[in-house]
């Protein structure tokens, strides 16, 4: 589907639920085109339903990591013309429940950094040439575990240090682009409910709660750097 030129289009990873999807619903309600990618192709199918009732959007199931996949999501930002905004959002835990360093399995901790890490740099290597046209955004979801020290978070909070660095690396190299690494803060995600098993986490705000500020971001533009979703939530009330 080729959406009108005029129309910002945005590929969004790990979009089949949570903050990936509420931000993708987001983007749609402003008439973004989006291109949407998860592992569950059946949640995908959904999200990309609910979507294409508002805007155009192409869903391509896959893993990330895989190579053959990220070329995928290459050729679709091809064939629709342009990227305006690139969300890494798509991320991996690790074991649940958590394991502390000491005793981490290293196989885990290596899918973790293959997720959180090495997929979102390498999303962006292909995608800079696309995104350098439009002076596009690259946004990569981090947390507070990226400069906090958790217990049991040493795996998922190290690699989305990494990421931010990362993201701040890109942003030298390419100060034709916008680049955040943004703690969106806790949420009511399968993700957070998965590192507190058993626990009531009813008391988070559900990740739409967070757009609003999101897409602040994405409108002031303020300058590259790591920013806590929070920081704009004043901007969107005022």
């Amino acid at each position: 589907m080729t959406p009108s030129q005029n129309r910002p289009v945005a590929v969004v990873t790990g979009a089949s639920a949570g903050l990936g999807l509420a931000l993708a619903q987001g983007l749609a309600e402003r008439g973004w085109s989006l291109i949407i990618d998860a592992r569950g192709a059946d949640a995908l199918k959904d999200a990309a339903d609910q979507l294409a009732a508002t805007t155009d959007v192409v869903p391509l199931a896959g893993d990330v990591t895989d190579a053959e996949h990220r070329a995928d999501l290459v050729d679709a930002v091809g064939e629709l013309g342009r990227l305006d905004l690139l969300v890494n959002n798509a991320s991996y835990l690790g074991p649940s429940p958590l394991q502390r360093l000491a005793g981490a399995d290293l196989d885990e901790l290596r899918r973790v950094y293959e997720v959180d890490v090495i997929a979102p740099i390498a999303l962006a290597q292909a995608l800079i040439p696309e995104l350098g046209k439009a002076n596009g955004i690259v946004l990569n979801v981090s947390s507070d575990a990226a400069v906090e020290a958790y217990e049991g978070w040493g795996g998922y909070g190290s690699a989305k240090a990494a990421l931010d660095h990362a993201s701040a690396v890109l942003a030298a190299e390419h100060p034709e682009l916008a680049v955040y690494a943004v703690d969106p803060g806790d949420l009511r995600t399968a993700m957070h409910q998965a590192a507190f098993p058993g626990e009531d986490i009813s008391d988070r705000p559900e990740p739409a709660a967070v757009v609003p500020a999101l897409l602040a971001l994405l409108d002031g533009r303020p300058a590259s750097g790591r920013y806590r979703a929070s920081e704009f939530a004043p901007v969107v009330a005022s």
